[in-house]
């Protein structure tokens, strides 16, 4: 807990989503650690943050520049021990349940009885991530939208047994960030991802079977219907390696082929094409 009483959030994984986590809490008052597997990904994450950081105020309009001083809010650690003193902790690590499995019991051991785990993940089961741990109560979802400080609204998931206690300090939380809690039971891909992800795969399949190129299809969404993204901008702002894993969840979890991944999909990931974070997705973009 800060000098003021303001909760001190713990990140594990410092990719896109657990920086921009960061700084949403960062930007609300929040002092962070952050977690990852080695310093060099950590110093990147750093680096990252700070620009973020910049880019904000430089973009904030007149009067709404961040009051809440920055400096020194932010901890790193490649120890799971530094999430000893945290007063909740957002996991934000890849969509493979082998890497969750061992993180959670860790967890356990270094954080205090009352700390909550919130996983933000886009498929995996909450109540399955809470039978890794001797606190399932404890365990909740929240599914950040990415750009997370842009974003209004978090999809908040209660497991089989998360407990009314646990959603009263998420949503807590989630109010100090200025974010709405969008509450819904668990289920794999929720509500969000179980309607986004065959979405983005049919619109792969679409470019696969040279319907349409991918430019024209996100025109079809933008202006027919009226989205600010079409999907296939929108699986390169996520991440098409995060889209894969995702549906290969999907398709574990249900064993429905409707979630089989499109060849392209694959053949994308394994050139290395993930979207905006390495430059080049369906799209291509300045890095």
């Amino acid at each position: 807990m800060s000098m003021d009483g303001t909760p001190m959030v713990g990140i594990v994984g410092s990719g896109v989503m657990g920086v921009g986590t960061a700084q949403s809490l960062v930007q609300s008052g929040h002092d962070v650690v952050m977690v990852d597997l080695n310093q060099e990904i950590l110093d990147r994450a750093a680096a990252e943050l700070a620009r973020n950081m910049r880019l904000s105020r430089l973009l904030a309009k007149p009067g709404q520049e961040q009051a809440v001083p920055t400096a020194g809010k932010v901890s790193y650690a490649v120890e799971y021990d530094a999430l000893a003193p945290v007063d909740f902790v957002i996991e934000n690590i890849t969509e493979k349940w082998e890497l969750k499995k061992d993180l959670y019991p860790v967890l356990d051991e270094v954080c205090r009885a009352e700390v909550c785990f919130a996983a933000n993940t886009s498929c995996t089961s909450i109540t399955r991530l809470g039978s890794l741990t001797a606190r399932p109560a404890q365990v909740i979802g929240m599914h950040f939208m990415n750009p997370v400080p842009l974003k209004p609204a978090v999809e908040v998931i209660m497991g089989h047994h998360t407990s009314a206690d646990t959603l009263d300090t998420a949503k807590d939380l989630l109010a100090s960030m200025g974010k709405e809690a969008i509450v819904v039971n668990d289920s794999p891909g929720f509500v969000s991802n179980r309607v986004l992800m065959p979405t983005i795969n049919e619109a792969i399949y679409l470019v696969q079977e040279q319907v349409a190129s991918p430019a024209e299809i996100d025109r079809l969404f933008e202006r027919c219907f009226g989205h600010a993204m079409g999907p296939l901008q929108t699986a390169d702002l996520i991440g098409v390696d995060t889209i894969l894993h995702s549906l290969e969840v999907l398709y574990e979890d249900f064993n429905d082929s409707k979630y089989r991944p499109c060849p392209l999909l694959r053949r994308m990931v394994d050139a290395g094409l993930h979207g905006r974070k390495t430059g080049q997705g369906f799209f291509t973009y300045q890095t």
